[in-house]
């Protein structure tokens, strides 16, 4: 690994980032004793309790609600299972306690979220990421729009879902697919819910952030209105029909501002030399340039971590560099979030022996923002200053900059729309006392579109500024520059509309189960069943891969310039921009003698509208302002079918073992799923001339269909054991060999033929040597075993302690391997060489440890905490900056670069995961405050999923109060992340900064009533 050297401090402003203080951490630890302590004594005295109730003949029943009956709830379910389950339940529709699906699966011990717009959406199973867990809703698979299997919670209301659950181990009747866990979303039955219930709920919506900006897309209060019915209807005959639907309507803000840093595309950020002694390039370049590009000789250099032959080293092993990004940006956010849902079921019971459900989900979401950047670029060197007075840290992220570079007033409108449907019926027929039968029929679907207008003025000329790095982000310095003045952008406008990430997924499913009774002391039912499935993921391309572009552009100044700015200029949306993070402005404008400048100096820039300047951009230049089509028959279009067929029994027990009754399951799944993948690239002609040469012409005109795929089958064994040791001790025990593919989106096939001309080839052998492309349909899936021992005390239906021990041992790591791949080439089948990503037989592991604690005193108190540690040493290498090998098509291994980065572990790896929650529940009056905290964790950056990218450790504090006023209504407060904790992001490596997210508190108040 090379040296970072230049100026350096020895300690970085990030690593006080999101830190819990010392004093903290001893409060926690002391409350966790005291709680220790407390319950051991409180167990006597209700053991006493209970022994002079057993006089009495007359009992009072309490009849337990809110927060303390869904505590109870969660430790029942625990209890209960026979897997090691963890999951929260409500009696009534619309009590889960959370604003959203992905808060409540947070307070699940181990479970923790990835937050955007400021709420949790994917869910990580612990502090293993998404992809390596699997999402079912009423036992069916879940789509998303995201181009992987991880779902969006934000999407589902928690008001009409009735139960979520984490399953931590499988048994062989499950779904296959999750190695961390299996989450699981229930709907209302309503037959079994039995009663009739009419409820409403209105909650207006707050967010403090949101008082400081003049959103055009929403107003400073939103709301979320939801309606529920559930009902009965038994007949004469015996007969029963049960109905059961619920509405919710969401509109609302998501404030967030934003410091952001160029992403980890290679292209974008570079490690630049910082050598004193190299003036051909980097920080200390003799003429004004890019710092990655050489004064003499090659562009796009910096640090070359390709491997010397003469040294067996870096080419640059030994020289000191500086991660510099092309620019360092403020972006303020106009927000909309809409979300309509609506959840369905009908339960039918023509006799005892038939129970028929159909249900249905349907979520329509629309998020909206308009973008205010101000973008400073900075590769830029200025020979004497910048590689002078650069100081940077010890993992060479810049804290200090200075130079003279452009300057640029941007804006983005961007929307999201996406639909999620999903339905499906289920037949469950009692063929006698002993053999249930159980059909069911499925189908989910999401729909995901992306529209984004991008405009651009900027400086004519090179402005001098300099930044320095605060304690969350950095603040700039300008030398006789005023952002605030909408003249000084006038340069170069141009407008871009893309539209992109146009995604189609959609599963099909069906599945024949059975349940044999036995008449047996120790094996208690015979299971098996068989699934199919098929999933589809398309993607259509354009002109610019994932999506098409039209662009318009003006060069340098035109007359016509400063009118669309100040025909288009918007005052500035927002006060006290990022003020939640930083140390004060964040631009301060000086004169050439250092005076301090009031225009110009604040958290504040000239803006303009984002249509109003795009249309009269596209206008000057006599350009359509519409967004372009995309196609199918595209280069950059994915079209994934994954086929599934799976078959399993299993075996549940129920006996005595030393004195004490035991219980579980054992069982094998067998999986097999065949993925063929379409792709398309342009025609071409093979021509021989009169010498017998041969060449390969392209053929734009017509465009060719390429189909590509692969196979695999895997046998999954599963043993559960649970041992009743006493009245309130559970030992419990798992083993299963889990299973998790690959994203769908890097399924797809995209190839092209890379021709030696070098030569002269007498034979298409000779002319086509290999591919180039991207995506692999024949990717095997991560495979894992996985081990869980557990120890549970349940002193009373309050209270648990439990401690849970995991083991998951890995086959499976990502590494570029060359491999053959069959083509038909003018109608004969040619073996060619490409290389691409693939699942090796590298073996990692992850060890972990799982607590959960839930006590309650009588005065109401109760407290639960969670807390999960992982450590694995699964390595992730980055692609660009990383150790790569590449390993030819007999095995040889090569490696290509000595990289300048430590791998990163798993996607969505966190060491530390902890919730824990304080209630206070007396009479009608129920309150609780929340407090979740995840540790750093990589999580591939979004448009290259081979580029490093570290989530900071955060905290972050919930609270909700409520008060039953009758039988009939409720008043709800609720609140999350009261501290307004931002989430903050590091590329390539931790400490070298890339993004803030600021998003403040979110407050809602509203009231429930129900009949």
């Amino acid at each position: 690994m090379s040296l970072i050297s230049g100026k350096h401090t020895n300690l970085s402003n990030q690593d006080k980032q999101f830190r819990l203080s010392l004093i903290a951490k001893l409060v926690k630890t002391t409350i966790i004793a005291s709680m220790a302590g407390s319950l051991a004594f409180s167990v006597q005295a209700q053991e006493a309790a209970t022994q002079n109730l057993a006089d009495d003949s007359e009992l009072e029943i309490i009849d337990v609600v809110g927060t303390r009956k869904t505590i109870q709830d969660q430790i029942a379910i625990k209890r209960e299972a026979t897997t090691v389950v963890d999951g929260l339940s409500s009696d009534d529709i619309g009590e889960l306690p959370a604003l959203s699906i992905g808060e409540a699966l947070e307070s699940i011990t181990g479970a923790a979220s990835h937050r955007e717009n400021g709420g949790a959406t994917e869910i990580t199973i612990r502090g293993l990421g998404p992809f390596l867990s699997a999402t079912h809703i009423n036992g069916r698979e879940a789509t998303n729009g995201s181009g992987d299997r991880s779902v969006n919670f934000s999407q589902f209301p928690s008001e009409l879902v009735k139960k979520v659950a984490i399953y931590k181990t499988q048994d062989a009747s499950m779904i296959e697919g999750g190695v961390a866990g299996v989450i699981t979303l229930e709907t209302v039955q309503p037959l079994d819910f039995g009663k009739q219930r009419v409820q409403g709920e209105v909650k207006l919506n707050y967010n403090p952030d949101e008082s400081n900006i003049d959103n055009s897309l929403q107003s400073d209060l939103g709301y979320r209105g939801t309606f529920s019915y559930v009902d009965q209807f038994e007949f004469d005959n015996g007969q029963a029909v049960g109905i059961s639907f619920g509405v919710q309507r969401q509109d609302i803000s998501q404030p967030e501002s934003e410091f952001r840093g160029s992403g980890p595309t290679g292209a974008s950020l570079w490690p630049c030399l910082n050598d004193p002694s190299n003036t051909n390039e980097g920080f200390y370049r003799s003429s004004a340039g890019d710092c990655e590009d050489q004064v003499v000789g090659s562009s796009n250099q910096g640090y070359q971590t390709a491997i010397d032959p003469a040294t067996g080293k870096a080419i640059s092993d030994g020289t000191p560099y500086a991660w510099t990004g092309s620019s360092r940006s403020y972006r303020q956010n106009e927000t909309l979030d809409e979300r309509d849902a609506f959840f369905l079921a009908v339960q039918y019971r023509p006799s005892d022996a038939w129970d028929i459900n159909i249900d249905a989900q349907i979520s329509d979401r629309t998020q909206e923002e308009a973008r205010h950047d101000l973008i400073f670029l900075q590769k830029r060197v200025t020979p004497g200053v910048t590689g002078q007075n650069l100081i940077t840290n010890d993992v060479g992220g810049i804290l200090h900059w200075e130079g003279e570079d452009r300057i640029e007033s941007a804006g983005e409108q961007y929307s999201r729309e996406e639909n999620y449907v999903g339905y499906g019926i289920n037949i469950e027929h009692y063929t006698s006392d002993a053999l249930t039968i159980n059909f069911d029929l499925a189908y989910s679907q999401t729909k995901r579109e992306e529209l984004q207008i991008t405009n651009r003025g900027r400086t004519a000329t090179y402005q001098p500024f300099s930044w320095d790095m605060g304690e969350y982000i950095p603040h700039f310095t300008i030398t006789d520059f005023d952002v605030t003045d909408i003249s000084n952008f006038t340069d170069s406008l141009r407008t871009r509309l893309d539209r992109e990430n146009v995604r189609d997924n959609e599963i099909i499913s069906a599945r024949l189960d059975f349940e044999y009774l036995l008449n047996s002391d120790i094996f208690k039912a015979v299971k098996g069943g068989l699934r199919v499935s098929e999933l589809t993921f398309l993607q259509l391309g354009g002109n610019q891969g994932s999506g098409s572009r039209s662009e318009y552009a003006v060069d340098g100044i035109v007359p016509e310039a400063l009118g669309i700015l100040e025909n288009c200029q918007i005052d500035f949306p927002e006060t006290d921009l990022l003020g939640n993070v930083s140390d004060g402005n964040l631009i301060t404008h000086i004169d050439s003698s250092g005076n301090q400048v009031a225009s110009g100096t604040g958290s504040s820039w000239a803006t303009y509208d984002n249509v109003c300047f795009s249309q009269a951009v596209a206008n000057l230049v006599d350009g359509d302002f519409a967004y372009p089509e995309l196609e199918y028959e595209n280069a950059g279009t994915i079209d994934v079918t994954e086929k599934v067929k799976a078959i399993y029994t299993m075996v549940d027990y129920d006996t005595e073992m030393f004195g004490k009754t035991v219980r579980g399951n054992f069982g094998v799944r067998i999986v097999d799923t065949e993925v063929t993948s379409i792709g398309f690239r342009s025609g071409f002609n093979i021509l021989v001339d009169e010498a017998g040469i041969y060449s390969l012409e392209p053929n734009l005109s017509i465009t060719e269909s390429i189909v590509g795929g692969g196979s695999y089958t895997e046998v999954l064994p599963s043993f559960n054991f649970v041992m009743d040791y006493s009245e309130d001790i559970l030992l419990r025990a798992g083993i299963y060999r889990g299973m998790s593919r690959a994203n769908p989106g890097n399924l797809g096939y995209s190839r092209t033929f890379q021709q030696d001309d070098d030569l002269a080839p007498t034979s298409i052998a000779d002319l086509i040597v290999g591919v180039n492309g991207s995506g692999n349909p024949d990717t095997k899936p991560l495979m894992s075993w996985n081990y869980d021992l557990a120890f549970e005390w349940y002193p009373n239906e309050d209270s648990i302690v439990a401690l849970g021990l995991y083991y998951k041992q890995f086959q499976g790591g990502y590494q570029q391997t060359t491999v053959l791949e069959n083509f038909d080439i003018e109608g004969q089948d040619y073996a060619l060489p490409i290389t691409n990503s693939v699942t090796t037989d590298e073996e990692s592991e992850i060890i972990g440890l799982e607590a959960s604690f839930a006590y309650r005193w009588d005065s109401g108190i109760g407290i639960k905490l969670g807390y999960n540690y992982a450590d694995s040493d699964f390595e992730f290498e980055d692609s660009l900056f990383g150790d790569t090998f590449i390993t030819d098509a007999d095995g040889n291994s090569t490696q290509l670069t000595d990289g300048i980065i430590e791998p990163a572990g798993v996607p969505g790896f966190s060491e530390h995961v902890f919730s824990g929650q304080l209630y206070y529940q007396i009479g009608d009056f129920d309150t609780a405050v929340i407090y979740k905290y995840r540790s750093d964790y990589f999580q591939p950056y979004t448009t290259d999923g081979t580029r490093l990218r570290y989530v900071d450790e955060v905290g972050v504090w919930e609270a909700r109060a409520s008060y039953k006023i009758n039988n009939n209504i409720r008043v709800k407060v609720e609140a999350i992340n009261l501290f307004s904790a931002p989430k903050s992001q590091d590329f390539f490596v931790r400490n070298n900064l890339g993004e803030v997210n600021d998003y403040g508190p979110r407050l809602f108040a509203g009231i429930s009533v129900k009949y």
